[in-house]
C-alpha cells in the first residue's frame, strides 16, 4: 500500500495572472485571466465575453479538430469554442497544475511566442501552491496504439510520463529528428516548453490566403524556407520534434488527469493524438480501480463543488449534465446546487423554439442530479451509484427562461442501505419553479463499466 504522505499533491497558482495577446490562427485580440482554484476543482475555461459566461471543460467530449481552424486543437460545446489550447494545456501538464480557472474574452488563446515558454514564465513568476488533495493519475495498464498510414503512436505502462518522438516527413527542408524525455517540471521547463510551432513557407502562404495564421509572424512561428528558418534561429537543433512533443503533451492532458505511461510517436499530429485519447479513455473506464471515497468532497455545510468536481462524482456528461455548481453540501442531509440556464442549452432548439422554456422534466432531472451528488458523497454509500427510480408530488409553479439561474435545494427525507427518498425545490430568485419527492436506489458503481470496451 502506498504511503499517502509520499503521494504527490494537487497544485494551483498562488495568485491571478493576466495574459494578453493575439490568437495564432484567428489573430483575434484576447485577454486571459488565470485564477487559483480549489483542490479537486480541476481546470476550467470560462468565456466571459459570451452571454451567461459559459464554462467549458478541457475534457475528451469537448475536444474538436476544427476543419475551419486546422493545425490546432480546439474545445467546443455547442457554439462555445476555444481554439489552440494545446500549448497552454501542455504547460499546465508539464508544470503540474491540476486546478485552475481560465477566464478568456475571445475564441482563441494568445499565441505569445508560439511555445509554452511565456505561459510557464508567468506561472513561475507568481508561484505554485501545493494543495491537500492527492494527485489522481491515469495509469496505462496495457499497451494502446493508433496509426494512420505512416503516422503512429504507442503508449505502454510506465511509472512516470515519458515521450519519445520521431519526426520524419520525408521532406528536404525538414530533416529527420528524434527527441525523448521524461516529462516533469524541470525537464519540461528546460527541454520542451521553449520549442515553437513551425511550418513550411508554402504552408504559411496557404494558411494566410485562406484567412488563417493572422496572428503568426516570424517571431512566434518557425517558417522553413529553402535556405532554412526565415528571420529566426533555432532554440534547439531538434526544435521541431520537441514542439511535436509539446503538442502531444497538451493533447494528452485533455483527459483531465495527468498520465503515467511511455509514449512512442512517429509523425503524429493532433488528429492521431485525439484518437489515442479515445482509446486511453476506453481502457481507463474498463480497467479503472474502484471509485475513490467521494465523501472527501463533503467537508461541511459550506462545501462548494465546481463543475470538474461534479464530473468526478456524477457519471453524466454534456448534454445531460444539468448542474453547474454545488454551493452547499452537508453530508447525508442536504445540498444546494445551481444551474445557469442559457440559450446555449441544447433543449431550447426544440422546446418551444419561438418562446424558449426549460422543460419541466429537466428541472426534475437537475434536482435529481443534485440529489445524486448528495447521496454519492455520503460515506455510507461509498462505492455505489445512485439511480433515479421514481418521483412523486411533482408540481411546476413558474416558467424558467434563458438567463434564469435555477437554485435547487435538496434534502434527505429517508436514507436506507438500498434506497433513499429526497425532497427537492427549485427556485428562480425567491419564486418556486418546481418541487418533487424523488426516490433513489443504490447499485455497485461497477455497474457503470459493464459492457465498457
Amino acid at each position: 500500500m502506498k504511503d499517502s504522505k509520499m503521494m504527490p499533491k494537487q497544485k494551483t497558482i498562488k495568485k491571478e495572472i493576466i495574459l494578453k495577446g493575439r490568437g495564432l490562427h484567428t489573430g483575434n485580440p484576447v485577454t486571459v485571466c488565470l485564477k487559483p482554484a480549489e483542490a479537486r476543482a480541476g481546470i476550467m475555461f470560462k468565456r466571459v465575453d459570451l452571454p451567461g459566461q459559459p464554462a467549458l471543460a478541457p475534457a475528451l467530449e469537448n475536444v474538436s479538430i476544427d476543419n475551419t481552424v486546422p493545425r490546432c486543437t480546439s474545445l467546443r460545446e455547442n457554439d462555445v469554442v476555444i481554439h489552440t489550447v494545446e500549448h497552454f494545456m501542455a504547460t499546465l501538464f508539464g508544470y503540474g497544475i491540476d486546478n485552475l480557472m481560465i477566464e478568456i474574452d475571445n475564441n482563441e488563446l494568445p499565441g505569445l511566442d508560439g511555445s509554452g515558454k511565456s505561459f510557464l514564465e508567468e506561472i513561475r513568476a507568481v508561484g505554485v501552491l501545493e494543495q491537500e488533495a492527492p494527485r489522481d493519475y491515469i495509469e496505462i495498464r496495457e499497451p494502446v496504439s493508433v496509426y494512420n498510414k505512416a503516422a503512429s503512436i504507442l503508449i505502454v505502462p510506465a511509472d512516470e510520463m515519458k515521450v519519445s518522438y520521431a519526426l520524419n516527413y520525408d521532406h528536404p527542408l525538414l530533416k529527420a529528428q528524434f527527441f525523448s524525455s521524461v516529462v516533469n517540471p524541470e525537464t519540461f521547463e528546460r527541454d520542451i516548453a521553449p520549442s515553437r510551432t513551425f511550418c513550411l513557407e508554402e504552408e504559411a502562404s496557404e494558411l494566410q490566403a485562406s484567412g488563417l495564421g493572422k496572428g503568426a509572424n516570424y517571431d512566434n512561428t518557425l517558417v522553413v524556407g529553402e535556405r532554412g528558418v526565415i528571420q529566426n534561429t533555432m532554440r534547439f537543433p531538434d526544435e521541431f520534434a520537441r514542439h511535436k512533443v509539446l503538442d502531444l503533451i497538451g493533447d494528452l492532458y485533455l483527459l483531465g488527469k495527468p498520465i503515467k505511461g511511455h509514449v512512442f510517436a512517429m509523425r503524429s499530429g493532433h488528429t492521431l493524438n485525439i484518437e489515442l485519447l479515445k482509446k486511453i479513455h476506453r481502457q481507463y473506464g474498463r480497467l479503472a480501480s474502484p471509485p475513490a471515497d467521494l465523501s472527501l468532497y463533503a467537508a461541511d455545510a459550506t462545501a462548494e463543488l465546481d463543475i470538474r468536481a461534479i464530473m468526478n462524482i456524477l457519471p453524466h456528461r454534456y448534454p445531460f449534465l444539468l448542474v453547474d455548481r454545488i454551493i452547499e453540501l452537508e453530508t447525508g442531509k442536504r445540498a444546494v446546487g445551481l444551474k445557469n440556464v442559457t440559450i446555449n442549452d441544447n433543449f431550447f432548439s426544440g422546446h418551444f423554439p419561438t418562446r424558449p422554456l426549460m422543460p419541466g422534466v429537466l428541472m426534475i432531472e437537475a434536482m435529481a442530479q443534485v440529489g445524486g451528488i448528495l447521496m454519492m458523497t455520503n460515506k455510507a454509500h461509498s462505492g455505489k451509484v445512485a439511480l433515479f427510480m421514481a418521483t412523486d408530488k411533482v408540481k411546476f409553479r413558474k416558467l424558467v427562461n434563458p438567463g434564469d439561474q435555477l437554485r435547487m435545494e435538496v434534502e434527505v427525507i429517508r436514507d436506507r442501505s438500498r434506497t433513499a427518498v429526497l425532497k427537492g425545490i427549485s427556485k428562480v430568485g425567491s419564486e418556486v419553479a418546481a418541487e418533487a419527492e424523488m426516490v433513489f436506489s443504490f447499485l455497485d458503481a461497477k455497474f457503470l463499466n459493464e459492457g465498457a470496451f
